[in-house]
């Protein structure tokens, strides 16, 4: 059997460890050879602060998602909808009436005169190809 020594701590410093020791581990000597053991594997002194905690991480992350999506909705209220609305306003636009090619105004003097088409490019002349001889 291995043999015990008494080490004085105060009162609450005690209280706290052997908390700290009963959730952990199985008994106390077991609970402060492991912290020794992470101090001298990791090369840290136990004054030394390990980096930021994981609230201050999660906080850091918290603010630069919101400054994201401020960002965010900024270009979508100064840029996306106004883009959006231009082009939906080019697109509900009714195009101008568009004016009949030259083509298209014989055929409509056609239909409205009913005068036909041979006429018309003669206008009134006599037509002196083969087939009416």
């Amino acid at each position: 059997m291995d043999s015990f020594i008494g080490i004085r701590f105060k009162k609450e410093t005690a209280k706290r460890f052997q908390e700290f020791s009963r959730t952990h581990f199985k008994s106390h000597t077991e609970a402060l050879e492991t912290m020794l053991e992470f101090f001298f594997y990791n090369e840290i002194s136990p004054h030394e602060k390990l980096g930021p905690t994981g609230r201050t991480i999660e906080a850091s992350f918290k603010k630069r998602i919101n400054a994201v999506i401020a960002i965010m909705r900024d270009m979508e209220k100064t840029q996306t909808k106004p883009t959006a609305a231009m082009i939906a306003s080019l697109f509900q636009t009714e195009a101008p009436p568009k004016k009949p090619l030259i083509l298209e105004k014989k055929i409509l003097r056609e239909k409205k005169d009913g005068i036909p088409k041979q006429e018309q490019d003669g206008r009134g002349e006599k037509n002196f190809s083969d087939n009416n001889l």
